[in-house]
């Protein structure tokens, strides 16, 4: 097994998982990170966090524990992928910023992702998570795409 510890940044969607399965293929067995990162709060959330009735820990609390059963989720198909793998979760807004400190935080040797495979005005509306951590991580990123027929 490699020294060298990844960070797999995992939201439950299919292009997460097929970046666990590429990466087990491309990277072989090793250590590795796998990271949800939640919102601190929701648009709906804040509001109701300002109200007396909803304390915002409790919002922030309902997040992280929604984050964590995502990255247990994802842990558990990186292990069938051949990672020693552990889960972990985040909370942080904007989403790349929180992948960019936890990959610094682990000193990841590298950062896996999946994309939606937006171009052109639909990439410019939405943005792209993954060149944002591409852009700002300062280490490799393996940018898994989604198949040529999907």
């Amino acid at each position: 097994m490699d020294d060298g510890r990844i960070l797999i940044c995992y939201d439950g969607s299919a292009s997460a998982r097929r970046a666990i399965d590429e990466a087990g293929r491309l990277l072989g067995p090793r250590r590795a990170v796998v990271l949800d990162v939640g919102p601190p709060l929701t648009t709906a959330e804040s509001v109701a966090a300002m109200s007396s009735v909803v304390p915002g820990g409790a919002v922030e609390d309902l997040n992280a524990g929604d984050a964590l059963a995502r990255a247990r989720e994802g842990t558990e198909r990186a292990r069938r992928a051949g990672f020693a793998a552990e889960p972990r979760e985040e909370l942080a807004a904007p989403t790349w910023e929180g992948i960019v400190d936890v990959a610094a935080e682990i000193e990841a040797n590298a950062i896996v992702m999946g994309t939606r495979g937006l171009t052109g005005i639909r990439e410019l509306l939405d943005g792209s998570l993954s060149h944002q951590v591409a852009e700002h991580s300062g280490r490799p990123v393996l940018i898994v795409p989604p198949p040529h027929d999907a």
